[in-house]
């Protein structure tokens, strides 16, 4: 199946073409116009001297006129091979001198200046002379009116015969100009056929940035715009395979453990024991649901979700008190000393407050799931320098090795030895949320010695 003509090209020899050939038929008509004038002027004199000539014909008889032309001057002065003439003299009084009875009266004012216009006769488009002349070369000569009306065959001829020496060359050049426009085009979008093939060959699963040594400069900016939309989708299909695998990863043994429970609780007769399995089921289920809702937040809060964040000023001192009440009834519960240290005025910093609620949330969960029993997690706020402000979160937990810390914050990364259930994706998601807000995340031991310190420096909002 033949390809159609790429639109570009079309459009391209359009522009570049199509003003050559209006040119060409605004000429061609000026041309013919401008022969038809010159046709004229050249034919009318003619006619005048024929209209003279008959005059001189014209004879007084006493002192009335009388016209004395010869059958055989009559052929001499009509006689012509392409066209008809016809003629009519009228003396002052109107009498009809002799001529063709059946020529129209005059269109146009007499004079003793010869007048041309065109007119009809018999049905057939004629030029029309028409001019008062005397009779005799003296002063009180009487004057006659004289018409001579001639076909247009040879005007029209002649008309065309200029055009086409007019308009020939200039059609000839202009077949020329669009062999050269043609060729010109062609090898100009060469360039773009080569680039359209390339990546027409591609798969669809080859996102590498396109050559543009090549490229024609118009085009490399949206080339290179090109290869920018493909850098992000390569990264949005590495978040979203690396997003699947984690999930596949981390989904499958607690879906396995609930089947083994579900099999249990299915053998099991004794009501004891099938409460037993349904409360071990109940407690599988749970922890399922916070790993599909960890998941689901480290899909939401990868490096490509920025598009999706509403950044707004946001009191981080007022948003960590708010937060941290909210947790005084599961610290109550781990028997956890939950305790604030904020500012006396507000911190104000740009951010999202569904992602920086996230963020305190993992923090404080972190910590009190990790302290002992009896010990005891501190929420801090201040400012740190004159453009930053510090979110602080210590607890009593086991100190994290320092080796370790850099890793603690990488997905799915769990300490040794750790009793505690988790994910270990906690960390990695307050990571990647201080990341999409410009802050940066550190750990250290306590100022006690006991327990650690996540602390997260956020910009302060310019005033």
């Amino acid at each position: 199946m033949r390809k159609p003509e790429p639109r570009l090209r079309r459009k391209l020899l359009a522009w570049l073409l199509g003003p050559l050939a209006v040119l060409l038929v605004l000429d061609t008509a000026a041309a013919y116009w401008n022969s038809l004038r010159f046709s004229d002027l050249a034919y009318d004199r003619a006619l005048y001297e024929i209209g003279r000539e008959i005059v001189l014909h014209v004879k007084l008889d006493g002192i009335r006129p009388r016209l004395d032309l010869s059958e055989a001057a009559d052929k001499i002065l009509l006689l012509d091979q392409d066209d008809r003439l016809f003629y009519r003299v009228v003396s002052e009084d109107g009498t009809l001198l002799g001529g063709d009875v059946g020529m129209p009266p005059p269109r146009v004012a007499e004079s003793a200046k010869p007048r041309f216009y065109g007119d009809a006769l018999r049905g057939e488009p004629v030029r029309m002379m028409v001019a008062r002349m005397p009779i005799g070369a003296g002063a009180g000569a009487p004057l006659v009116l004289v018409q001579v009306a001639e076909t247009l065959n040879k005007r029209t001829r002649f008309a065309w015969e200029m055009v086409a020496n007019v308009v020939l060359p200039q059609l000839l050049l202009i077949v020329m100009a669009t062999a050269v426009v043609w060729f010109g085009v062609s090898r100009g979008l060469e360039p773009l056929q080569r680039l359209r093939r390339a990546v027409s060959d591609r798969s669809h699963l080859d996102l590498s940035p396109i050559d543009t040594q090549d490229v024609p400069g118009e085009v490399r900016p949206l080339v290179d715009e090109v290869n920018e939309l493909m850098a992000r989708l390569g990264r949005t299909f590495d978040f979203q395979n690396r997003f699947v695998a984690d999930a596949t990863h981390q989904l499958k043994t607690p879906v396995s453990g609930l089947k083994a429970q579900i099999e249990l609780a299915l053998r099991e007769n004794d009501a004891e024991r099938v409460r037993h399995s349904l409360a071990q089921l109940y407690i599988s289920a749970d922890r399922l649901s916070r790993l599909v809702r960890q998941l689901l937040s480290l899909a939401r809060n990868e490096p490509g979700g920025l598009d999706s964040m509403q950044l707004q000023p946001l009191d981080l001192n007022a948003h960590a008190v708010e937060i941290s009440m909210d947790w005084v009834p599961q610290a109550i519960k781990r028997n956890i000393d939950l305790g604030f240290e904020g500012t006396d005025h507000p911190l104000v910093i740009d951010a999202d407050g569904d992602r920086l609620r996230e963020l305190i949330n993992n923090l404080i969960d972190n910590a009190i799931r990790y302290s002992q029993p009896g010990g005891r997690v501190t929420v801090r706020v201040g400012q740190s320098g004159n453009d930053q402000c510090r979110l602080a979160i210590s607890d009593d937990g086991p100190s994290i090795p320092v080796e370790e810390r850099t890793r603690i914050f990488e997905r799915f990364h769990r300490l040794l030895g750790t009793q505690e259930d988790g994910s270990g994706l906690g960390l990695a998601i307050v990571s990647e949320i201080a990341t999409l807000h410009g802050a940066r995340i550190t750990l250290e031991e306590d100022t006690d010695g006991v327990g650690n310190t996540f602390s997260v420096f956020f910009p302060l909002r310019a005033v």
